[in-house]
């Protein structure tokens, strides 16, 4: 994503522009921060950049620590690396770091994405968000099965551990470290030239503030080590809304639409009274209503942020503070706020205009028109875009219409709704023409009540 200008059609209308500077605003002065910045991302651009505060003055291009949205980028370089064929997300830990000393079979690569392995938050020794981080052998060393005080597969509990095990395993597949993995495979590519591992001027300093007397104490700026890939990283309001419009919208060369929408599908729900919020592979994810929206927060001592998208829409919010807290709120509040704002206040994008279409192919032109499946009527219809689908909507409110690509002949494979994965297989009489439509074993037919 290049980011455009305030002036491109990704621009909001001046009321969800003044209700966005509003909340920025407001955020700011009630949650005594020195700085708060933050962009709305629409259709792959920077529709709107806004900022309160003085220290320092808003700026798209001022690099801050992004935290544990950094762990973002650590799951999709091991989701690369799993459609490269260099690894399973089923895989044991031991298979790739022996050394950590955990039972083979108890903890795997999918369970650390997703916050399920039963590991316990942090690391031994200091606080390691406020302490100069150690290597990797040093991390491996105060990892054994002490630290898997969560019974596995209990439930959602967060590890910050549990993604630097991560990022120890892409460097031993990659043969590199992770930084240079991440630079490689994802800064590069998606043009975030101003991320980086340290931070590089201008970058807000970022501060404790005086619950008394509102004074500011910057805070140390440590290296994380072995820990990096669960917070190090520092980014901009610019590049960070590149990394928003990817996860909306996938560059396949990066990484492919289905593998981020794995990481957007739910491994665990947070809260099991409410399921208000999860997580899914390296993302949060959020329930407001009938929404639901993925992304990520980050806290690091001095800095707060937060990244979080509505990818049905291609919608995101990004924002940034430096300081530690927020008086009387918090950093994921100030991003679903926005985004929220933005959705009730904006209307749907208009429909793609229709267009004649194009005569199907002789054995496809049969499977068109209506079908029956204990009497139910569905109907089947071509669409040419794409590789070409064979496109089946029923009688059921709601229900998304079923998606299948061919696959070979007579056989095509479901790609959306219900039939996601399932195979169509089209079956013929003696003559040759097509009789039924057998999907996943539920035979359909011309008619709506065929005889025994």
């Amino acid at each position: 994503m290049t980011p455009q200008s305030d002036a491109t059609p990704a621009r909001l209308s001046r009321e969800t522009i003044r209700r966005v500077d509003e909340i920025v605003t407001t955020t700011q002065s009630v949650g005594r921060a020195p700085s708060v910045v933050a962009a709305v991302i629409r259709a792959g651009r920077l529709g709107h950049f806004t900022g309160a505060g003085g220290h320092p003055a808003p700026d798209r291009d001022t690099q801050y620590r992004m935290g544990s949205i950094t762990k973002s980028l650590t799951a999709a370089v091991v989701l690369q690396l799993r459609d490269a064929g260099h690894l399973t997300l089923d895989d044991p830990l031991a298979a790739h770091l022996p050394e950590a000393g955990l039972d083979v079979g108890a903890v795997s690569l999918r369970h650390l994405l997703g916050h399920v392995a039963g590991l316990q938050r942090e690391p031994e020794g200091e606080w390691w968000e406020r302490s100069a981080g150690g290597s990797l052998e040093a991390l491996l060393a105060g990892v054994g099965p002490e630290k898997l005080s969560w019974p596995a597969l209990r439930g959602y509990h967060y590890s910050n551990l549990a993604y630097g095990l991560l990022g120890g395993v892409i460097g031993r597949i990659t043969g590199t470290s992770w930084i240079d993995a991440v630079r490689e495979r994802l800064l590069g590519p998606l043009g975030m030239v101003r991320t980086s591992y340290e931070p590089e001027e201008p970058f807000a300093r970022g501060y404790v503030v005086h619950p008394w007397h509102g004074t500011l104490r910057e805070e140390p700026r440590h290296d994380a080590g072995a820990m990096a890939p669960a917070g190090q990283l520092w980014s901009t309001i610019a590049d960070l809304s590149r990394w928003a419009a990817f996860l909306c919208a996938p560059e396949p060369s990066v990484l492919s639409p289905d593998s981020v929408a794995a990481m957007a599908a739910p491994v665990a729900i947070a809260d099991p009274e409410a399921w208000t919020s999860g997580y899914g592979l390296g993302l949060q994810l959020w329930r407001r209503g009938e929404r639901v929206f993925v992304g990520h927060t980050g806290s690091m001592p001095g800095y707060l942020a937060v990244l979080v998208v509505h990818r049905p829409t291609g919608t995101g919010v990004v924002a940034f503070v430096n300081s530690y807290s927020l008086t009387g709120s918090t950093i994921a509040a100030l991003g679903l706020s926005i985004l929220e704002a933005v959705l009730d206040g904006e209307p749907a994008a208009l429909p793609e205009p229709w267009r004649p279409g194009v005569a199907p192919s002789p054995d496809v032109e049969p499977l068109c028109g209506r079908w029956w499946w204990m009497g139910r009527e569905f109907e089947a219809r071509w669409d040419p875009s794409g590789d070409g689908s064979l496109v089946i909507t029923g009688t059921r409110a709601g229900a998304e219409a079923w998606r299948f690509s061919p696959e070979g002949t007579d056989r095509w494979r479901g790609r959306s709704g219900d039939n996601d994965g399932e195979v169509l297989r089209v079956c013929r009489d003696a003559s040759g023409a097509v009789s039924t439509l057998d999907i996943a074993t539920f035979v359909f037919t011309r008619d709506p009540m065929p005889p025994e």
